[in-house]
């Protein structure tokens, strides 16, 4: 969760929406975007949908958390509570993006750096704040064929999503449960 944080923090006072910085030729690329906090950037209802969205994170993360406890506590199977603790982690650092980001910094632009606590307050309230994800790898790229269905004649490229490490942290916790669950869930 830390390097989840730190990163945000760097990417989010140091780059403007849009940016990138090219690490590994053009299949990985660290480009700056935020999103409203549900997968894949989608929206849910408004500010609303957003904070209802935000207090049944946190509920999540709670149960997770007493759940970790407790099979810690059984001394449950290694790799259950390595699951667990990826996903849970992961959450939380979602989560903190979406409660305290819009308290502490201004609004990022495509020409204009985000200020961390900038003296007229955040860009948004508790609960609202955006979650910051960088990223991108465009490991394939190229054209669907003018006769493909609906997306004939546009362009292709595998892996399109932008995400951050709390959004990777929660999938290989999540797979790691879905791969092993017969070893971990015996009974």
């Amino acid at each position: 969760m830390a390097a989840d944080q730190i990163l945000k923090l760097w990417i989010k006072t140091s780059m403007t929406i849009g940016q990138e910085i090219s690490v590994m030729g053009d299949w990985f690329i660290v480009h700056f975007t935020e999103n409203e906090g549900m997968a894949f950037g989608m929206r849910f209802g408004g500010d609303s949908g957003k904070l209802l969205l935000s207090i049944f994170r946190i509920i999540a993360v709670i149960a997770i958390g007493w759940y970790l406890v407790r099979i810690i506590r059984r001394n449950e199977n290694a790799g259950l509570i390595i699951s667990m603790s990826l996903i849970f982690a992961g959450a939380l650092g979602n989560i903190l993006d979406s409660a305290f980001y819009g308290l502490i910094f201004s609004e990022s632009t495509f020409h204009q750096v985000a200020e961390l606590f900038p003296p007229a307050g955040g860009y948004s309230s508790f609960l609202h704040g955006k979650v910051v994800d960088m990223l991108y790898f465009p490991v394939l790229k190229g054209f669907y064929p003018t006769w493909f269905p609906f997306w004939g004649g546009t362009d292709f490229i595998f892996f399109r999503p932008v995400f951050n490490i709390a959004d990777s942290s929660i999938t290989v916790g999540v797979f790691i449960l879905i791969f092993f669950q017969k070893k971990f869930f015996k009974k």
